[in-house]
């Protein structure tokens, strides 16, 4: 798959026995409960907080042990309980960001969270193994890991 082509945004779904605001407010405002910063980090064993400012143009960002802060992305859409979308960079340049795009729908049951992160062209010859590694990544920390979270505080 050449990188110059379109790539296909990777997209998750999860119905989740939770309201919907809940929801948002647990993937949002909750990310450093649910988010595995130790293994998914700039900072790695010096990451101590992960967080997004519930604003459209804030950071999504994690904090070292020193204080200092490294800049994952910025939020583009922030419309509680509906829409979450923000860059995402984290160790790259911000003309290299990705998009992820986060939607939040009451079933009356619960809520269907929908993700997609697209924007795979920006990293060039690399785009088709980065797509492939969070498409199996995001398996985890969003379809078991933020499941979890969001589920066992409902």
């Amino acid at each position: 798959m050449s990188a110059r082509l379109p790539i296909e945004p990777v997209r998750k779904t999860l119905d989740l026995r939770c309201g919907q605001a809940s929801a948002f407010e647990r993937f949002s405002a909750g990310i450093a409960k649910w988010w595995p910063l130790a293994v998914h980090s700039v900072g790695g064993g010096d990451a101590v907080h992960c967080a997004i400012e519930p604003k459209v143009g804030g950071r999504v960002f994690e904090r070292l042990a020193s204080g200092s802060e490294e800049i994952w992305g910025t939020v583009l859409a922030f419309d509680p309980p509906r829409r979450l979308a923000f860059t995402w960079h984290p160790g790259r340049a911000a003309e290299r960001a990705q998009e992820f795009d986060v939607s939040f729908a009451s079933t009356g049951a619960g809520t269907t969270v929908e993700l997609e992160h697209r924007g795979w062209e920006k990293l060039g010859e690399q785009a088709a193994r980065h797509r492939a590694d969070y498409n199996t990544g995001w398996d985890f920390d969003f379809g078991q890991r933020f499941r979890d979270f969001a589920e066992a505080t409902a």
